[in-house]
């Protein structure tokens, strides 16, 4: 009864209002095509489904029975265009994004409050990753787009735009002050005890990059979760953090910590947004995306 569905669209609203002139007003069609889509519905059907009453029309028990049911449709496909119409108005919806503590907290955060301010009825949801699993989960189809940081190995459908740029140092405290204001040589990193961040991480493959590419080979004294840590132990002296440069800038400015400067710049890096060609965003997605080019 599928190819029957504009017939129950009819007969959902002569049964709801009792009256043909009604049900043609409500649906802005004329009163013969109202009659006549009853007609072919009760012919598919082989059943009556209304009979006269002293005041318009009501139905047969038959009619009841498919009212109880055809209601329900009817209905839902109401529900469905008010929310897809909400949808589309920003008014409801969910966003998915993927994104590393960095990634979240030196970018990500200042534009989720202004597009919560915004548009207060759409779901956010951030899954806290690091950027080769936040990668992985785009080409999945788990999020709508992510925030990553460089390097990462790019793929033919994954489209990436440069948004920050970002700068990777070493600090320590002031157990090792000898140090403060030289100019290093990269290899005097060797002798040191080294805080860096464990498991496989954009920031852990550029500095591996980079040390290796200088001939310097580095056995870490502790291999760490977060970067918040390495500033932490750092502060407490238990070696020589790598870390970007935002996560250590407050302790930077009160002195309690000192970047080392080296012989060798580190290359810079950047935050960037990536999307997933073959996966068509939201309405509410794109104006997050479009939020941060107004920036």
């Amino acid at each position: 009864m599928i190819g029957h569905l504009e017939y129950y669209k009819v007969f959902y609203y002569v049964a709801k209002s009792g009256s043909l002139t009604a049900a043609a007003e409500e649906l802005a069609i004329s009163q013969p095509a109202v009659s006549q889509s009853v007609r072919q519905l009760e012919a598919a059907l082989g059943t009556k489904l209304f009979v006269r009453a002293s005041r318009g029309i009501r139905l047969t028990k038959e009619g009841e029975l498919l009212y109880h049911y055809a209601a329900r449709g009817c209905e839902q496909f109401a529900l469905g265009e008010k929310k897809l119409k909400q949808m589309l108005n920003l008014e409801l919806g969910e966003i998915h994004i993927g994104a590393s503590d960095m990634t979240l907290q030196f970018y990500l955060l200042p534009y989720l409050e202004r597009f919560h301010e915004r548009y207060p009825g759409i779901r956010v949801a951030v899954t806290n990753a690091p950027t080769p699993e936040t990668l992985r989960n785009l080409q999945e189809g788990r999020i709508d787009f992510g925030v990553v940081s460089t390097p990462f190995e790019e793929t033919a459908s994954v489209c990436s735009e440069n948004v920050r740029e970002i700068e990777d140092i070493f600090v320590a405290g002031r157990k090792f002050i000898s140090y403060k204001n030289k100019i290093l040589a990269l290899q005097e990193l060797e002798k040191m005890p080294m805080i860096f961040l464990e498991g496989i991480t954009s920031t852990g493959r550029h500095m591996e990059k980079f040390l290796s590419e200088n001939h310097v080979k580095i056995h870490p004294e502790f291999e760490l979760a977060t970067s918040e840590m390495i500033v932490q132990f750092a502060l407490r002296n238990l070696g020589v953090g790598c870390v970007v440069r935002d996560f250590a800038e407050e302790y930077l400015e009160d002195g309690r910590l000192f970047e080392l400067h080296l012989n060798r710049i580190i290359p810079k890096r950047h935050f960037c947004v990536v999307t997933d060609r073959k996966n068509p965003v939201s309405a509410a997605t794109e104006n997050l995306l479009r939020l941060f080019h107004e920036q």
